[in-house]
């Protein structure tokens, strides 16, 4: 919803919960900062896609494999996102990311 339906605001409404705690460096605290951040983010990228590539579950914690792209001409990046989930809303969220070369060193995807 928030990222190929370009929803951060509904999103951030229906799954992050009253504290959200963020790690990533260039997104502040809070779901209304969440959501203020991607909604800038999809109107200079209105292209922009995530293909989830895997899930993983273990207790509190969810892990997202993920394939980013901001358009058409973008190779991409490779991205995982970590959430710590209470009572079914999310709570706190970190992540790396890392782009995709345009000549690896092997013949192995990134995904």
């Amino acid at each position: 919803m928030a990222f190929n339906e370009h929803k951060p605001t509904e999103a951030a409404k229906k799954y992050i919960g009253d504290k959200y705690i963020q790690h990533n460096p260039h997104v502040p605290d809070g779901a209304a900062a969440f959501y203020g951040y991607f909604e800038g983010f999809f109107k200079e990228h209105p292209e922009s896609r995530v293909e989830i590539k895997r899930v993983l579950g273990d207790g509190d914690l969810v892990v997202l494999h993920l394939y980013s792209i901001t358009d058409a001409k973008d190779r991409g990046r490779a991205i995982v996102d970590i959430f710590r989930v209470e009572h079914g809303k999310i709570v706190e969220h970190w992540d790396v990311t890392q782009d995709v070369p345009a000549q690896p060193a092997n013949t192995n995807t990134m995904f």
